[in-house]
């Protein structure tokens, strides 16, 4: 009895199942065959108008199609036009005005202020800084990422600005090799900040000291105080910690996403990771004039130091007069 009841227990929801899918089945059909009517009912009452489709169209919904991939079978992604004006409004206009104003802040400082120089006399002595490995992985990024901040901004700007210099054709020319470049160069960049990130980190962890430098670094930076630090300062810690480390994850992560669509990101993935790398980007170019500046013809000395690896004592005592004592020691 009890088998009886369990088979015909069974039998009863493998019914009401199959009776659910077909009727779910014939409400869909009813449903599109309804839809067919409406649009040709529309089609002889007011014709040429079929908003009704458009908008299912528009509204995202996969539909039918031979097509195989994600998103196949949706026409239409409205979400694309938001990317779009996202993109070729705030992030362009902002963007643009900040890589305008960073570099006339920092020519004004300059002129006010000039580059910091050293106090006391070069003994002569001098003193390794870098050695030839931290070199070539500081040149290796900082060549691959001037490379993808030219070609990003030809992307960016430069149908603002070459198309009306050199024309479409020649712009599509210019766009065609810059988009090409910056593919390739980017990996690049990539593995240099993560070779970067680990032979750097040691030194940059920070310390107390590094608050205190914080506190005066407009007195230090103008050259009228002075507090001892490690290896790096405050600001280079601030740089490595913000500039390489966070933001070059950032603009490293949606730029592989961007670069290797063929793992089927739908587009609004590839929107979102083309916003986040433009923001990044922008961010990262801008942060890193402050650090450029620093490093040539704001502080004499300093780009002698990454240029061939050796600074003066004179110089590692203004500047990094904890680090000197350690090397010393």
């Amino acid at each position: 009895m009890k088998t009886r009841a369990f088979l015909l227990s069974a039998w009863l929801v493998v019914c009401s199942a199959l009776g659910g899918a077909a009727t779910v089945a014939v409400a869909d059909d009813a449903a599109k065959s309804n839809n067919a009517a409406e649009q040709v009912k529309r089609q002889s009452s007011q014709p040429l108008n079929n908003a009704p489709v458009w908008r299912s169209v528009r509204s995202g919904a996969e539909h039918s199609t031979q097509a195989t991939g994600r998103e196949a079978g949706v026409l239409i992604q409205s979400a694309g036009e938001t990317w779009r004006q996202i993109r070729n409004g705030p992030i362009t206009l902002i963007g643009g005005l900040l890589l305008i104003l960073v570099p006339i802040v920092i020519g004004l400082f300059y002129t006010w202020k000039g580059p910091l120089k050293l106090h006391g006399q070069p003994t002569g002595n001098l003193v390794q800084r870098f050695n030839t490995w931290e070199r070539v992985i500081h040149w290796s990024t900082a060549i691959t990422f001037v490379v993808l901040a030219v070609t990003g901004v030809l992307l960016l700007f430069g149908k603002h600005i070459l198309i009306p210099v050199i024309g479409h054709t020649g712009f599509a020319w210019f766009a065609t090799i810059a988009k090409n470049v910056h593919n390739i160069v980017g990996p690049l960049f990539i593995f240099s900040v993560a070779c970067m990130f680990v032979v750097f980190v040691r030194d940059n962890i920070w310390h107390g000291i590094d608050w205190e430098w914080l506190k005066k670094a407009p007195q230090v930076l103008s050259g009228n105080a002075h507090v001892p630090s490690g290896k790096y300062n405050a600001a280079e810690k601030g740089w490595f910690w913000g500039g390489v480390a966070l933001l070059g994850l950032v603009v490293g992560i949606s730029g592989l996403i961007l670069n290797f669509p063929n793992f089927e990101q739908t587009r609004f993935t590839m929107q979102i990771a083309n916003i986040t790398h433009g923001v990044g980007a922008l961010l990262f170019m801008a942060a890193s004039l402050g650090h450029i500046y620093m490093g040539t013809i704001g502080t004499e000395g300093a780009y002698k130091a990454m240029r061939t690896g050796y600074v003066d004592e004179t110089w590692a005592k203004e500047h990094h007069e904890l680090w000197l004592k350690d090397v010393k020691s």
